[in-house]
């Protein structure tokens, strides 16, 4: 995403970074991030810290390449 889609998408908006499976279509984890796609692990939960990380060691075998998300707030 370059940076005039993200000037576009405005301060209303969330992203998440997506970590679609690679074996099962419209499966995988989501986590909460920045406009860049960086994760804050220190504000998950364990467990969804615990997923963050077996996510990341796992693309390419579990997980396809992660994709940033943008969720439009109403």
């Amino acid at each position: 995403m370059n940076s005039t889609s993200l000037n576009a998408i405005g301060r209303s908006s969330q992203f998440e970074l997506c970590f679609p499976s690679l074996f099962v279509e419209g499966r995988g984890l989501s986590f909460p991030c920045d406009d860049r796609g960086l994760v804050d692990i220190d504000k998950l939960p364990d467990r969804a810290r615990n997923n963050y990380l077996c996510a990341r060691t796992l693309i390419g075998r579990e997980f396809a390449t992660p994709k940033l998300r943008v969720i439009a707030h109403h």
